[in-house]
This record gives structure tokens, C-alpha cells and sequence, in this order.
């Protein structure tokens, strides 16, 4: 595993101590996962946008997608 160094403003720093104190694990715990969870979320957005730009991806109405696509 790679070691990275950076800075954060001290008020993310008390924030991160104090989640970490909740989560009884440690700073690079929290960080990891926060990451983990920004690297996910970036992939899902990164589909969505592509989806929406494809022309051949048909745009459902919203009733449609209220009552089931079945009916």
C-alpha cells in the first residue's frame, strides 16, 4: 500500500478525530473509506452522464416509470 501526505484545515482534522473516535478506528481508517466512497460515487456519476448522452437510451416518462414498465 502507497503512503500518501496531505493537508487538511484543522476544522476537518477535529471532525476526522471525532468520527474516528465514534467509529473507534483510526484517521486513515476514515479516510480510506471516505475515498472509497468518493471513488464509487464518481464511477456511478461518470455512467449516469454517459446514459444520459446516449441517444439510443430510451428517455421514460415519468408515468411510466411511476406505474411499472410492464403496463
Amino acid at each position: 500500500m502507497l503512503k500518501i501526505t496531505f493537508s487538511l484545515p484543522d476544522s476537518h482534522i477535529d471532525a476526522l478525530d471525532s468520527i474516528a473516535n465514534q467509529a473507534q478506528c483510526s484517521r486513515a481508517e476514515i479516510i480510506r473509506r471516505a475515498i472509497g466512497h468518493h471513488i464509487e460515487d464518481f464511477e456511478d456519476l461518470s455512467v449516469a452522464e454517459k446514459r444520459l448522452q446516449d441517444p439510443n437510451d430510451p428517455v421514460l416518462s415519468w408515468d411510466k416509470v411511476k406505474h411499472g414498465f410492464h403496463k
